[in-house]
Parts: C-alpha cells; structure tokens; sequence
C-alpha cells in the first residue's frame, strides 16, 4: 500500500526483483481482471482475446483497436498486477517506428506498464528501438501465434535444428532490452537452458517449470472451455459445468413460471 492507502502496481522493474516466479494470466474484461489481480503479478491481455472472446480461428484478425479496448477494461479492473497488452499481428511487424507508434498509442490510451510481440532475432531492433524510447517490453519466442502458418499449426517446437534458432531468438530479445519474454509450447529441456542463459525473466506456457515465471489462458485454467484445451494446461477450476447446470436451472425455472419469485419483484405481495 502506498502513503495515500491505494495498491501499488507492479513494473517491470519490480517483476524482475520478485523472489518468487511470476504468476501470470491472460485477462481481457474488468470483471475477471478483478477477480485474478489479487492472486497475479502480471495481467496479459493478449491477442489470444480473438480466439477466446471473439470465436475466431487464430490471433491474426485481431486489431489494435480491440486490445485498446479490452486493455482499458483490465485497467479498470486491477490495483495490483502489472498490465501488459500485446501488439497484434501487423501493427508493428512493418517498421521500428511503425511498432513505436502502435506501442506509444496503447500505452497512453489504457495506461498499461508494457506491451509484448512475438519474434526473435528479426525482431531485437524493434524490441531495442522501443526500449530506448521508454517502452518496456516483453519477448515473445517458441511458438508463436501470429506465425501459427509458418510453424504448420500450433505444435511443440524446439526439437532438432529449431533449438538452436530458438536460444538465438531469445538471446537476441534479452540482448535487445527486453525485461522478460513468453516461451510458449516448447521442448522442455531447451527452455530450461534458455532461462539458464538469458537475464531477462522466462515466463513459461508449455515450456519449463525452471521458467522464471508461468502464464495461462485464464478460461483455460478455470475450465470454461470443454472442445479443446492444450496438453500444458491444468484446469484448476470447472467453471464450464458450472455455468451450464447454472443456465440449465434458470432455464428450468423460467419455464417453469418459478423465477422471477416474490422476493425478485416490487410490489408483489410476499407468500406468508
């Protein structure tokens, strides 16, 4: 708590001085964000919103406007965690500037502590251009979404050739400035030797128990969703039943005439 008695939120510089690893999860409304910003360092609102929120396919309709948006709404929603908003595909592969033009918008319209791209040895100028300009930032390697095409879908990487593209990737994001990155669904032992390797924080989906950190979907852990759900989530929660026996006996009590009750109406004489 500060002087003034509101929650201080957590920076990078903070994040980084953590004893313990960092409890991260994506979050994309103000309601969830509330719930989840006592229990997490870091609150991501990521580009994953499009696949979450909006049913799509991949990340890669996603726009600046959107994360804007949902990025405002986590604000509002949190004291506690530090924020981070993705910059989504095209927004800043183009141009350096182009990705401190995106960065600079997000960050003065939602008031987020960073923001996080994906790429790695194409990506240290951008990543060193934004840094040196006062954007923190947060690497992106392993997987990455937004290359979902040229990865032949969503899969483990890092066996073989790919492990040593991969440790240079996140060597390059480390050298370039970036305070932390996501290594997403990637061979185990090659993330535990990237965290090994690299000062800035790990922050592992799919990777590393070694990871200096760890991060989920937030509908995924909370089991929101039944159709599919990757092999490196742990659900740690059913909402997904929960929600639905909760709609199925309001639809029952609804048919039934059973609800709205005496005690959900005004001026409804009360049964003695």
């Amino acid at each position: 708590m500060s002087k003034h008695g509101a929650t201080k939120r957590h920076t990078p510089r903070s994040l980084a001085a953590l004893e313990t690893p960092v409890v991260a999860l994506t979050a994309y409304t103000a309601p969830m964000a509330k719930l989840m910003d006592p229990h997490c360092d870091l609150l991501l609102v990521g580009d994953s919103l499009g696949m979450v929120v909006y049913g799509m396919d991949s990340t890669l309709a996603v726009t600046t406007d959107m994360m804007i948006a949902h990025g405002q709404a986590v604000i509002r929603g949190s004291q506690r965690a530090c924020v981070a908003i993705d910059l989504p595909f095209g927004s800043y592969q183009e141009s350096p500037e182009q990705a401190f033009r995106t960065s600079a918008d997000i960050m003065a319209r939602t008031g987020a502590g960073c923001v996080k791209l994906e790429g790695g040895v194409e990506m240290a100028e951008t990543i060193r251009f934004l840094t040196q300009r006062g954007i923190p930032v947060i690497g992106h390697i392993g997987l990455k979404p937004q290359a979902v095409h040229t990865h032949g879908g969503f899969r483990t990487v890092g066996r073989g050739d790919e492990a040593d593209q991969i440790m240079q990737d996140a060597k390059a994001v480390s050298d370039a400035g970036a305070f932390a990155m996501v290594i997403e669904s990637t061979m185990e032992p090659l993330a535990r030797a990237i965290t090994e390797a690299v000062p800035a924080i790990t922050i592992g989906i799919g990777a590393s128990p070694a990871c200096g950190g760890q991060v989920l979907v937030g509908e995924d852990m909370l089991g929101l969703f039944s159709d599919f759900t990757p092999r490196f989530v742990k659900r740690f929660g059913n909402l997904g039943a929960e929600v639905d026996k909760a709609v199925a006996d309001y639809a029952t009590a609804v048919r039934s005439r059973e609800f709205p009750g005496p005690d959900q109406c005004v001026g409804l004489a009360k049964k003695s």
